[in-house]
C-alpha cells in the first residue's frame, strides 16, 4: 500500500510541481475575465425574479416578503459589487438562502453578511460565495464537471453548486454540520449532490479526478491530496495563509507542466483542520 502523504504539504514554486507552498508576501494576481456572458445589475435582478426556483414548499416566503423578490435584490447587489458570470448570478438567485440559516436569523439571510450555523462555523457572505464560484467557473463556457467542495457547512454552497456543475461531492468533518446539511438539502432533491462525512484534508479519492475543488476553510498550505485529485485543466479555489501571516484567496490551475498559482484578495475563513468530530 502506498503511504499517504502528510498534511499540509508544503508547495513548491518551480519544477514539476506536486504542491503549492506558503504564499510569498505581496504576490497578487488578477485572473482573466470569464468566458461566460455577463449581466448588468438590472438584468441580474430580472433574471433572478423570473427564475424557475426548486422549492421544498412553494408557499413559504422569507423576510415577510416573497422570497423570489428578496433574492432578486440580493442578486442585483452582487452584480453591483462586480459579480458578472451569468451562471453564478442565476444559481445564486435560485437557491433560497433563508432555508440554510437558523430560524432566528432568517431576517438576515439575504444580507451580505456571514452568519453562525453552529459548532463555531459560519455560512459565508453571499458576495464571497459568488466570488469564489465565479473564479471556479472561469475558463469553462458551459456547465462545470465534477466538483469537490471541502467543508459542507450548512449545505448552502453545495446547493448553489448543484446548478453550476454536473456532479458535486461535498465533504464535512463535523458530524453535526453534516447531518444539518443533509436535513437542509434533502427537500430540494438535488440528485447530483453527494454529501460525505469525512476528513476534507484528504479529499475524496473515489470521486476523483475533479474539474474543480473549492474549500471553505484555509490552512498554511494546500494539501497535496487536493492537487492529486484535481484533473489537468481543473481549478482549485481556497483561502491560504501567506508568508506575511495573512489569509488570501488563492486560485490554482493544474496544467500538464505543473501548477499555476494566483493570489488574490485578503479573506477570512475558519481554519482548515484534519480528522473528524
Amino acid at each position: 500500500m502506498t503511504q499517504r502523504p502528510g498534511f499540509p504539504v508544503k508547495l513548491t514554486t518551480s519544477g514539476p510541481k506536486r504542491s503549492v507552498g506558503p504564499i510569498p508576501a505581496g504576490l497578487t494576481g488578477r485572473p482573466a475575465p470569464s468566458v461566460a456572458p455577463s449581466l448588468n445589475p438590472s438584468q441580474a435582478a430580472a433574471m433572478a425574479a423570473n427564475a424557475t426556483v426548486p422549492r421544498s414548499d412553494t408557499s413559504v416566503t422569507g423576510l415577510g416578503l416573497d422570497s423570489v423578490a428578496v433574492r432578486a435584490r440580493m442578486v442585483r447587489k452582487l452584480a453591483e459589487q462586480g459579480v458578472q458570470d451569468v451562471r453564478v448570478l442565476a444559481a445564486m438567485g435560485q437557491v433560497e438562502r433563508h432555508r440554510f440559516v437558523e430560524s432566528a436569523l432568517v431576517n438576515q439571510a439575504y444580507e451580505d453578511t456571514s452568519l453562525p450555523i453552529g459548532l463555531g462555523q459560519t455560512i459565508s457572505k453571499p458576495n464571497v460565495v459568488a466570488r469564489m464560484l465565479e473564479l471556479l467557473c472561469q475558463g469553462t463556457p458551459g456547465k462545470l464537471g465534477r466538483i469537490l467542495e471541502i467543508g459542507t457547512g450548512c449545505g448552502y454552497q453545495a446547493a448553489v453548486l448543484s446548478h453550476l456543475a454536473t456532479e458535486v461531492y461535498s465533504i464535512e468533518r463535523l458530524r453535526g454540520l453534516h447531518e444539518k446539511a443533509r436535513t437542509n438539502v434533502r427537500p430540494f432533491k438535488l440528485h447530483n449532490v453527494h454529501l460525505i462525512f469525512g476528513d476534507g484534508m484528504i479529499g475524496y479519492p473515489k470521486g476523483a479526478p475533479y474539474a474543480g475543488i473549492i474549500s471553505a476553510a484555509g490552512g498554511d498550505a494546500v494539501p497535496e491530496a487536493w492537487l492529486e485529485q484535481l484533473s489537468v485543466g481543473g481549478r482549485l479555489i481556497a483561502p491560504t495563509t501567506t508568508a506575511a501571516g495573512h489569509q488570501a484567496l488563492v486560485v490554482i490551475l493544474k496544467t500538464t507542466q505543473g501548477f499555476e498559482q494566483q493570489v488574490l484578495e485578503a479573506v477570512h475563513f475558519v481554519p482548515l483542520k484534519s480528522g473528524v468530530v
